[in-house]
């Protein structure tokens, strides 16, 4: 999966497939939030609106910065594809779209803080293109607010390169398949 992954003109992407690719092949735990050298598999999703016109940004508790709904795979996570989902869900409660698979849209490896018995270590997160059946979310307490985002507005959210990258391809890949259609 990670290696498939076109970044095309997305150096950040490229950098971070590299990484990943390298921490995939030297590390005997990828997918353990206990791997901490030099990190772990962490999974993230571009929720696209039922419209396709906006993303799903949640203000995250711990970071305080507008992100993507994701996070850790867990042991019954069948796929990279169903950890994105269940994050998703379980941060904002957006009902997704029923599909058999998605897209990875973006890879973006970035350095989480330590905290209480976690040191410094690095989040290797696959970004995954997903879409809402309908525009209902609720905060949660990882998620105090939610919104859903027309790119234009990602500069006033102060929205990360890879996250707005990320955003793109979805979108792209959206009008490739006809509106309203991610193909899967």
């Amino acid at each position: 999966l990670v290696r498939s992954f076109v970044p095309e003109a997305d150096d950040l992407a490229a950098k971070s497939q590299e990484l990943t690719l390298a921490m995939l092949r030297h590390t005997e735990a990828p997918f353990s939030r206990k791997q901490y050298k030099p990190g772990h598999i962490t999974c993230t999703a571009v929720v696209l609106s039922p419209d396709v016109r906006r993303i799903l940004l949640m203000y995250h508790h711990r970071h305080a910065r507008w992100l993507l709904p994701g996070g850790h795979v867990e042991t019954e996570d069948v796929t990279l594809a169903v950890t994105a989902r269940r994050e998703a869900f379980e941060e904002t409660g957006v009902l997704l779209a029923p599909s058999t698979s998605a897209r990875l849209v973006g890879i973006d490896v970035h350095g989480i803080p330590a905290k209480k018995r976690e040191p410094f270590h690095l989040h290797h997160d696959l970004i995954f293109a997903l879409r809402a059946e309908s525009e209902h979310f609720h905060v949660t307490s990882e998620a105090p607010r939610i919104t859903w985002c027309r790119p234009e507005e990602f500069e006033q959210h102060d929205v990360p390169m890879s996250i707005v990258r990320s955003a793109a391809r979805a979108f792209a890949q959206c009008a490739e398949a006809g509106q309203g259609s991610l193909g899967f």
